[in-house]
């Protein structure tokens, strides 16, 4: 496919380039390391992939990465997977994720939100004590640098303190949100064996009080390596009979002691969405995600002491771990513990009014959501601080570009960005120092070799292909948990091309070098040899009112066939007529191409999503393919596990 925008739906103006952080980073590192002066953007990325190992030391020096002890050199070994990153050198995640409370000891760290709306600060030093007394309190219980430190927990300071404690020991984090049932967290936590629980009594969500003692009640019976359970009464309720509460653990005035650990040491398990078998226990280490971080919330998303940093997430989803990593720039970070739409759909719009974000990160889904609903952001709500939208979790469509553009405001920098768990970071998205085109990722991010790639690993530009990264990242996986020979690790990446990180998503690069995300490619449509991403028809439909959500799957049928249906989940008191049939299938003819009309278009009570939020496309086709439920997806992973019998049911019936 060719570029289609001839025009930028921003530019950023001259002034914003020059203050820019990246720009700043390019003077400096072309003075001292080389890297071109001329040439922008796309000139210092270019250096940053040819000349790997000189751009990280040039991360690590610009923002004052502190070693504890010096690294032998920047890249030990450079094979995937196994790349070696600063062998020799230890260092702390936390020690830097609290460095700015030496010179803003008054100012908030963090500002919590729950559904009152109304933000509550906790300064850097509160933080910095609580982080030391809680450290203080892990070490006395015996915790050591590599146990493991589950947190049930919503979106709240608590979280963080105690995320911040695990890595000032050398421990290694792990969390759910209290939204998970007891399998879900079950299917992670028993894969880490955690011998400490930080969790919470219940959590509000939509207005109303949710009770969790009876699911912690059975973590604890779950999880015999348990040392410890930290009860955190958030609904006001007494510590169950054995839990310590967690006041007393953090009411000490206590210096954090920071535990110098190797630049390798693990920091966290994150997990895949496990929809098709347990969750993958993805392990990311203290070193790979200080540099990574500093990297895309310094440069990238252009982030520093006087911003305020907001984006919506639980902490069961990368993104929270992400926006923890907004300490590190000196940020105040935002935490919204409650519904995306509680009140009323504007919810996200007020919390950002309310806390003076300058960066607001949401979901595409959000965003279309409040088209939908015909919010108007700038009319209701002082957005005046807000320099920048980001989105991510699925592409975000044209229309939702346009829609920030006309309803926030139109010198807006919109930020569609792209990544993953499986590196806690994003491959592609905020440049703040180039052009938004409508529905663009603005460019791949430094030191990240990102490329499209056909099936016989050559890079194509202006084509759909596979997204590869074919230079190691320092936040990719060290290992995963529970595999011991490395093959779940290789399988999942490696597998398709030798040595080169297969991502699983279907890319166009453009020959202006920024980014189009099509969809997954592994429940990619393929219609007479032409594939295609389910993004590209899920904008389409979704635009007319009538649509709630849509679910596209292929399937390759055994006779040699090709069959294609569209699931509909249609807006309250909407029929699926022969008129909206026809205005769907017109939609996508003339949008598309003929090629993308599906075969079926059939009304369902719902679509299923991950736990995060996702569309579930492979589980569904397994379905449909005859695969028995239980072998098909793994149900702790489904937001709504009933929508699935809909689906088997049709599978039987066409059977």
């Amino acid at each position: 496919m060719s570029t289609v925008n001839p025009e930028p739906l921003w530019r950023p103006d001259p002034q914003r380039i020059a203050q820019a952080q990246i720009t700043r980073f390019q003077s400096w590192a072309a003075e001292h390391h080389g890297a071109p002066a001329e040439g922008g953007y796309p000139a210092l990325h270019r250096w940053s992939v040819d000349e790997l190992e000189t751009f990280w030391k040039a991360v690590t020096e610009w923002f004052d990465v502190r070693f504890a002890s010096p690294y032998a050199r920047v890249l030990g070994d450079r094979s995937m997977p196994g790349a070696q990153w600063f062998p020799g050198a230890t260092v702390n995640y936390a020690e830097h994720a609290l460095r700015a409370a030496a010179t803003r000891s008054d100012q908030p760290a963090l500002l919590y939100v729950d559904e009152t709306h109304e933000p509550r600060p906790v300064t850097w030093s509160e933080l910095r004590r609580q982080v030391g007394s809680l450290a203080a309190e892990l070490r006395g219980l015996g915790v050591r640098p590599g146990d493991r430190i589950s947190g049930y927990l919503p979106n709240v300071p608590q979280a963080v303190v105690a995320l911040l404690a695990t890595a000032a020991v050398g421990g290694v984090w792990t969390s759910c949100a209290p939204d998970f049932g007891a399998r879900s967290v079950l299917d992670r936590f028993q894969q880490v064996e955690p011998v400490v629980l930080f969790t919470v009594d219940g959590y509000r969500y939509g207005g109303k009080e949710h009770d969790r003692r009876d699911v912690v009640a059975e973590l604890r019976r779950e999880l015999p390596t348990l040392r410890a359970v930290v009860h955190i009464p958030l609904l006001g309720t007494k510590a169950p009979e054995g839990a310590l509460d967690w006041s007393a653990l953090t009411a000490a005035d206590e210096e954090p002691v920071f535990e110098q650990v190797p630049f390798d040491h693990p920091l966290w398990v994150l997990y895949s969405s496990g929809t098709t078998g347990l969750p993958k226990a993805i392990v990311q280490s203290q070193g790979g995600i200080l540099v990574e971080h500093l990297k895309q919330l310094g440069l990238h998303c252009d982030l520093g002491p006087e911003d305020r940093f907001f984006w919506y997430t639980s902490t069961g989803w990368m993104m929270w771990n992400f926006l923890v990593s907004g300490l590190l720039t000196g940020t105040t970070v935002v935490l919204y513990d409650g519904s995306p739409g509680y009140p009323d759909t504007g919810a996200q719009w007020r919390v950002a009014e309310r806390t003076g974000a300058t960066l607001y990160g949401t979901s595409a889904a959000y965003v279309m959501a409040c088209r939908k609903a015909d919010i108007h952001p700038a009319r209701d709500f002082d957005l005046s601080r807000i320099q920048c939208v980001a989105t991510t979790g699925s592409p975000l469509p044209p229309d939702g570009f346009r829609w920030l553009h006309d309803e926030v405001r139109d010198d807006l920098w919109i930020a569609s960005v792209s990544g993953g768990t499986d590196v806690c970071s994003c491959f592609a998205g905020a440049v703040p120092t180039l052009p938004v085109y409508t529905g663009e990722l603005q460019a791949p991010g430094l030191g990240t070799d990102l490329q499209s790639w056909d099936p016989a690993g050559h890079p194509v530009i202006d084509e759909v292909g596979e997204l590869v990264v074919s230079n190691p990242m320092p936040s990719m996986p060290v290992y995963f948990w529970n595999d011991p020979d490395g093959s779940r690790y290789h399988d999942s990446y490696f597998d398709t091309y030798p040595g080169v990180w297969r991502h699983g998503d279907w890319i166009t690069v453009t020959s202006r070098g920024s980014v189009i995300i099509h969809g997954r490619s592994d429940s990619t449509l393929n219609r007479q040899g032409v594939r295609m991403g389910s993004a590209d028809i899920y904008e389409a439909v979704e635009r007319l009112p009538e649509i709630k959500e849509s679910l596209v799957i292929g399937i390759e049928q055994p006779d040699g066939g090709y069959w294609m249906p569209l699931f509909v989940h249609l807006a309250p008191g909407v029929v699926l007529d022969e008129s909206l049939l026809n205005r769907i299938k017109q939609t996508i003819r003339e949008q598309l191409s003929p090629r993308h009309v599906p075969d079926e278009i059939i009304e369902v009570p719902g679509v299923p999503h991950t736990l995060t939020g996702k569309r579930i496309e492979v589980p569904v086709k397994r379905l449909l393919q005859g695969t028995p439920l239980e072998k098909a997806v793994n149900p702790g992973s489904i937001d709504n596990l009933d929508l699935l019998h809909f689906y088997e049911d049709l599978a039987r019936k066409r059977a």
